[in-house]
Order: C-alpha cells, then sequence, then structure tokens
C-alpha cells in the first residue's frame, strides 16, 4: 500500500502535465495554453474563490468588472486556459486575453465578440494590481480560501484539504508578493486604462533591470492592444508599434512571456498552431451602410495621403513605405513608447532562449520612430494612434489642438457617424469606463497631422475619406 500510494503522489504530481485541448482552431486560441500555466499558473479552485475573498480590491463584481469576457456556459474567460500540472488543474492567461473584444449597434443589442481585435475593454494593470493587492491581504491565508473553495465546489479531499491547497496558496502569495516587488515601478506610473499595456518596461523585469534607477523618459511606455489579422501579409515588416523586430515568429515568442510563457516551459506545438490560423484570419467587414459613390471619391483622397505608408486597401498592403518606421521627428506622435524600448533591452533579448535553438532572439533592434502599419479591419481598432489617444477616425483626421482632450474608454457601441466607438457614456449597469486624458505623460494626442496627413483637407474629402476607410 505505501508503494501504491507513493506511485500516485508521483505520477500526480510529478508526471501528469496536460493541457485542455480543443479541436477548433477558434476555441484553441480563445482557451487553448501556451505553456503558461507550468509556471506561471493560478490553481483553478484559487483563482474561483479569489473574487470572492478578495472582493474589495475588485472595481466590481467578479473578473468580468476588470473587462474579461465569459461565454454562456464557460467557467473560463476567452483568453484563460486550463492545464492539469504539479497535481492540480491550473490556469493562466493565453493570447486572446488582448486579441478579442466585442462590439454592440447599440445600447440595447447583444454584443458580437470579434477574434482578433484589439482588447480595448481589458484592464490588464487593474488585474495585476488585483492580484498584489488579494497577496498582500490578511485574508489570503487557507483559513480564508478553503472554506470558500469548498462552498463553491463541495468538499476536497483530505489530501488536498489539509496540504495540497494551503500549500498551493502560501506559494502563490509569496510569488506574487515577490512579483508584486519587482512590478513596484508600475504603481508610480499614470493609469493605463483599459485596452492598454506597457509591454516593455514589464519586459524588463525578466532580466533584472533595476528600474528604480531607469531614466524617467523611458519609464512611460503605454500603448494600446494591436489587432492582429492577416498576420502572413506582414511577414517581413517592422513588428510592433516601433518596428523593433521583422520576424513574426520572434514577435510571438515575445508576446508569449505576456502568458507566463518562458523558454523551458513555452509550448511552442500550441503556439505554433495559434500562428498558423493567425497567417490568414481576415477582419470582418464593416457592418453598416456604406455611400459607395461617396467611398468611391475617398479612394482618390486615400491613394494621394495614405497608401504610401498604409498600403492600396485594406487588403493590399503594397506601398513603399510600409511596414517601415517613419522617424518619430515626422510623425510627431507621443513618444513615450518609443523611448521605453531601450537599446540595453534589445541587446538583453538577444540571450533570449539561448540553448533553445532556433529559437533564440536574433532580430530585435532599436528604432527612431513607429511603423506604418497596413489599415486593415481600421474600423475595429479605434481608439487610434499607437496609444489609443484620439477615439475616432473623423478627430483622427483634425489637427491635434482640435482633437478632444479626454474622453471614455471601454465602451463597445459603435459610432457609425465617427467612426469608433462611442468616447461620451461615463457608465452603463454599473460598470466605470476609463477616463483618457491626452494631458497625462504617456497620453499626447498630438502628431500624425499637417497636410501630408490629411489633416488640413477640406470636410467633404475628409467625409469620403472615411467613407472609403470603412471599406478596410
Amino acid at each position: 500500500m505505501p508503494v501504491a500510494a507513493a506511485g500516485y503522489l508521483v505520477w500526480r504530481f510529478l508526471l501528469v502535465d496536460t493541457a485542455v485541448a480543443y479541436s477548433a482552431p477558434q476555441q484553441h486560441f480563445k482557451y487553448g495554453s501556451t505553456g503558461g500555466e507550468r509556471e506561471s499558473g493560478f490553481p483553478l479552485l484559487i483563482w474561483n474563490a479569489l473574487p470572492q475573498v478578495c472582493a474589495a480590491h475588485l472595481p466590481g463584481p467578479g473578473y468580468a468588472s476588470l473587462g474579461l469576457l465569459y461565454e454562456p456556459g464557460r467557467e473560463l474567460p476567452i483568453g484563460m486556459s486550463k492545464r492539469r500540472v504539479t497535481g492540480i488543474d491550473r490556469v493562466f492567461l493565453n493570447c486572446a486575453v488582448c486579441h478579442v473584444s466585442t462590439v454592440r449597434d447599440t445600447p440595447q443589442s447583444a454584443p458580437r465578440t470579434v477574434l482578433g481585435m484589439p482588447a480595448n475593454g481589458f484592464d490588464l494593470m487593474a488585474f495585476e494590481k488585483f492580484f498584489f493587492a488579494c497577496a498582500a491581504d490578511e485574508k489570503f491565508t487557507p483559513a480564508a480560501i478553503v472554506p470558500e473553495i469548498e462552498r463553491q465546489h463541495g468538499k476536497l479531499s483530505l489530501l488536498d484539504h489539509y496540504l495540497v491547497y494551503p500549500a498551493a496558496i502560501y506559494l502563490m502569495r509569496d510569488s506574487l508578493l515577490m512579483l508584486r516587488g519587482r512590478f513596484a515601478f508600475v504603481a508610480a506610473q499614470p493609469e493605463w486604462g483599459v485596452g492598454r499595456v506597457d509591454t516593455f518596461n514589464s519586459a524588463k523585469v525578466i532580466f533584472n533591470f533595476p528600474m528604480d534607477k531607469a531614466s524617467p523618459h523611458e519609464l512611460i511606455g503605454v500603448s494600446d492592444f494591436p489587432s492582429i489579422w492577416n498576420q502572413r501579409q506582414r511577414e517581413g515588416m517592422h513588428l510592433h508599434w516601433d518596428g523593433n523586430n521583422t520576424r513574426l515568429q520572434e514577435r510571438n515568442l515575445s508576446a508569449a512571456f505576456g502568458t507566463g510563457a518562458t523558454p523551458p516551459t513555452v509550448d511552442h506545438a500550441a503556439i505554433k498552431r495559434v500562428e498558423d490560423w493567425l497567417q490568414d484570419l481576415k477582419p470582418p467587414p464593416y457592418p453598416y451602410p456604406i455611400n459607395r459613390a461617396m467611398a468611391a471619391t475617398g479612394a482618390v483622397v486615400y491613394k494621394e495621403y495614405c497608401a504610401d505608408c498604409h498600403g492600396q486597401s485594406g487588403q493590399d498592403f503594397k506601398g513603399p513605405s510600409v511596414g517601415q518606421v517613419t522617424p518619430l521627428e515626422k510623425v510627431g506622435t507621443d513618444r513615450g513608447r518609443l523611448d521605453s524600448y531601450t537599446y540595453e533591452l534589445a541587446v538583453n533579448q538577444g540571450s533570449l532562449y539561448t540553448g533553445y535553438e532556433p529559437y533564440r532572439f536574433k532580430n530585435f533592434r532599436k528604432t527612431q520612430g513607429y511603423a506604418n502599419m497596413p489599415l486593415d479591419g481600421l474600423w475595429l481598432r479605434a481608439p487610434y494612434l499607437h496609444n489609443g489617444s484620439v477615439p475616432t477616425l473623423r478627430d483622427l483626421l483634425e489637427p491635434g489642438t482640435n482633437r478632444p482632450k479626454a474622453f471614455y474608454r471601454g465602451y463597445d457601441v459603435y459610432d457609425r457617424d465617427k467612426v469608433g466607438f462611442r468616447s461620451d457614456v461615463a457608465e452603463e449597469g454599473g460598470r466605470k469606463f476609463f477616463r483618457f486624458d491626452a494631458a497625462v505623460p504617456g497620453n499626447s494626442n498630438a502628431g500624425h497631422e499637417g497636410a501630408r496627413y490629411g489633416t488640413a483637407l477640406p470636410a467633404q474629402e475628409k467625409a469620403a475619406l472615411i467613407e472609403y476607410l470603412k471599406t478596410f
């Protein structure tokens, strides 16, 4: 019997490593593992218990108050995967948490879920702060969490009740408190707000950069989550907002760090499956009426002012400057995201995946501007500019001084007139939306303006251009 018991424990805690598998690529994208649960995963039952145990640290009821999206009948939100590892079910984020959102036609309409669009309702900073605050709370103990687990899921076995979950709670607490210390610089940053992330300052933590000694000008690098359609057509372009890499596979492995996947734990086959599916994923077409005659006029305007940098259309990405980096002094947009990515970080990234050929990073470079992106699915990519500082296309065609100084982000009802999401709604159903202030460091809405960018066009040509952009 002792031998059998020992064999069971070895099997349960050391040998089982199985992620939930999905046959459909869409489901794999939404719920499939990238391997992050192996090292960074939250025990599922603890994840389920914390919104009750630490409710005071959430802005509203449950994880949905952070902007996570739930489908009917699903225990986990979109962008959360599950794997059986180290003896228990563990969950963590995957790619979809940053690249899925919803659209509504009216406040009364049911939301439509769109895969590949920016997650413009997810508040990643609030997500991180919730777990850090919860771990520091006196309630983060087996005495508070185990009873909540059993209230939700029924009685645990004696082994789980007295050993496995108490140990998991203490290990999770210690890990979160360690990360809280390493990410202390985030507490000094302005609120990111929904749909945004400071990608590369967080990446510096991987290399143990002394963030308390970092130059102030590199400490605010917040930018929008990007869309991820039509990846095949982007091969060889300068990727990320500042164009710091030209290889899709490296960009994807870099992004996988945000899902907790490290070189020893990443699930390459699972990530490759997502990569393959995204190669030809198309954005949904604009679902509202388009004035085709006006759009035809706008196509002429677009060709003169926009095509060289952004492609011939939403499907044809050809153009002499598409996917190339425009120097900051020419485009004139907020420099925070550019400055946050430093030469020192690029050099350190070259050491990642050392010993894991052919995955070693070889293409990260420091640039001096922002990349010219193709505009596929443009209607779903609001707010605009790399930092999401301009709410609609109509506002983007105004000089910086005429653009909204403040607006609300996170509402998913569509503004057909201005082309973007409605930005005048502060609250709905008890959920408060994020008030974006362009005066806050990192939030400047200036740039991409002047004669070459169309902000000096007559009103009728701006209207025609916007009508054509709806076809993207």
